[in-house]
């Protein structure tokens, strides 16, 4: 029989105010094989591990169970110190007597002190069973696939390339740059768009390791962390050609596939599309820009002429659950203060009208940007949502209510236009099945944790970007690329990739191939060989779950 030693936490008084850790130490000395129970106020800290450490060389210990907090805290803390004094790190278990016992059970000592005891003594009886285990040895293909060639996309190929490892790059659309590419400027300074865009675009287009394809979309990706296999669709510039497809190894996925707009079209309540002088906050941009359909000027779409008015109407189809999206976009009200002080500056004797609920300008100099162009620019903000707008004797005709003085109130402008809710791009649900990653309710791409894993996935070696993941501005934009994109670069500084020995295996004596354990699996970590008909495991894609074990009626599939 083995050696076990039990070691008990007090965790200050989240345990011992609950728990009689002194009592459950005394219950545990006399059970079967465990040759040592003591108890210390915090196990996790350098005496508390040090205590560990001697203990196993002292007693010859071959088995370690230290009840105390989750082991989502510190599982990898205690095993790390069993390991430095010999002992199998996979021989060292947690008993959680802080989250499933003391914090359950404050209002009754005696039973939280019988269910400790109870519950530590279920995992000494798995540690007599644990085997000594070795972590695995996966290989590592140490090239990167981008998804969208947006700037989240551009900027996390540069930092990938600059630190020597390929990058592939696709872009489903005939160019790159997303829709920076189509601003005419930048806030707070006014920088030219185009101008910040060039830079990184001739920086990819010079770095002769990103790989860049334009009309291509992932049709299939395959595989798993360090070793993924991504079959890309490629269109050429004729709709009557068939696509090509290629097939490549990738280690690490970043998705970085932008937004799109809410369609005019979904607001019947604002004309619905059906008036040329509504119009969105994208055509009022490429209106100001150098470059674009009326050479900067700023004209009105029905006849060309300079509008002497005109209305902006911020969160258009956001912080709107009953009729469109629940959020906020994040950034309409900074774009909205841009466009409204370019437009006061281009045309110095018109009229602006801003329609808020409220101003979120977060971000260093924005409320002093916006507080500019109310008091430098002249631009009168409203507060109060937009009800209506139509067009009537050659006007836009805006219907609100004045919040800030509760009466309806009644504006008349030659343009009105809409800053309508950011949304995820097209197709992004599609593409999330193919990537096996998660979207929100809305069909952005979700984080593994908001907090504290906020580019990575739930899947390991996929990373996200941009607005692809929640609406951002360009510098948040850009500095998560960079995050994704170190993230990679962690990946890669591998030389090859260690998983976790603690998953599943078949018994292939007792295996029928019936094949319920595969849609069993949320990893997809299981497939049945092809000639032997039994189910077979990806170790690198196995979590350890154990929901193979419950689906299986054979009791095949183990842990």
């Amino acid at each position: 029989m083995k050696r076990i030693g039990v070691f008990i936490c007090h965790c200050g008084i989240n345990i011992a105010g609950t728990v009689d850790v002194k009592r459950v130490a005394e219950a545990l000395k006399d059970y079967p094989g465990v040759v040592l129970a003591t108890d210390y106020m915090y196990m996790c800290s350098d005496p508390g591990q040090s205590l560990i450490r001697q203990s196993i060389k002292d007693q010859a210990l071959e088995g370690v169970v230290v009840a105390a907090c989750s082991p989502a805290m510190h599982e990898v803390t205690f095993r790390k110190a069993s390991a430095q004094a010999g002992l199998n790190p996979y021989q060292t278990e947690i008993a959680n007597i802080r989250e499933q016992v003391s914090w359950v059970h404050q209002g009754d000592k005696e039973a939280a002190t019988e269910k400790a005891i109870e519950h530590i003594k279920t995992i000494v009886e798995k540690v007599k069973y644990n085997e000594s285990l070795v972590p695995l040895s996966l290989s590592l293909v140490k090239k990167a696939l981008i998804i969208g060639g947006g700037i989240a996309g551009l900027q996390a190929a540069l930092d990938i390339a600059s630190a020597g490892y390929p990058v592939v790059l696709v872009e489903r659309s005939d160019r790159l740059g997303g829709h920076v590419g189509q601003l005419s400027g930048v806030y707070v300074n006014f920088d030219a768009a185009r101008d910040l865009l060039q830079s990184k675009l001739q920086a990819v287009q010079n770095n002769p390791r990103i790989k860049v394809f334009l009309r291509t979309e992932v049709e299939e990706l395959g595989g798993y962390v360090g070793n993924f296999t991504a079959k890309l669709k490629h269109r050429s510039g004729n709709a009557d050609e068939e696509p090509t497809f290629s097939e490549h190894a990738f280690g690490a996925v970043i998705v970085a596939t932008g937004y799109s707009l809410r369609p005019l079209a979904k607001f019947g309540e604002y004309g619905g599309g059906r008036y040329p002088d509504i119009i969105d906050a994208l055509t009022f941009e490429q209106m100001l820009a150098a470059d674009g359909p009326t050479g900067g000027e700023i004209r009105r779409p029905s006849d060309g002429a300079v509008p002497r008015e005109v209305i902006f109407v911020q969160c258009a189809g956001s912080r709107d659950p009953e009729h469109h999206m629940p959020y906020c976009s994040k950034i309409c009200c900074m774009y909205t203060a841009k466009q409204a002080t370019l437009y006061k500056q281009r045309v110095p004797d018109g009229q602006a009208y801003v329609f808020y609920i409220d101003i979120r300008s977060q971000g260093r100099d924005y409320e002093e940007f916006v507080q500019s162009a109310m008091t430098q620019q002249d631009v009168l903000y409203v507060r109060g949502k937009v009800a209506r707008l139509y067009e009537q004797d050659g006007k836009v005709v805006a219907w609100a209510a004045d919040t800030l003085t509760g009466k309806p109130i009644e504006v008349q402008a030659d343009l009105a236009v809409l800053a309508t809710a950011v949304m995820p791009a097209e197709g992004a649900v599609e593409l999330a099945q193919k990537l096996r990653i998660a979207t929100d309710e809305h069909g952005f791409f979700s984080e593994a944790h908001p907090k504290l894993r906020p580019v990575e996935s739930l899947t390991a070696g996929i990373f996200l970007a941009g607005t692809a993941q929640a609406p951002k501005d360009i510098p948040e934009t850009v500095a998560q690329a960079s995050a994704a994109a170190a993230k990679v670069l962690s990946l890669f500084s591998q030389r090859e990739l260690v998983a976790e020995p603690t998953i599943a295996y078949v018994d292939e004596e007792l295996c029928s191939g019936c094949g319920l354990c595969i849609p069993a699996c949320p990893y997809q970590a299981r497939e049945m060989h092809p000639w032997k008909h039994k189910a077979v495991v990806h170790e690198a894609l196995c979590q350890g779950c154990g929901a193979c074990v419950v689906a299986c009626p054979n009791k095949a599939c183990k842990l």
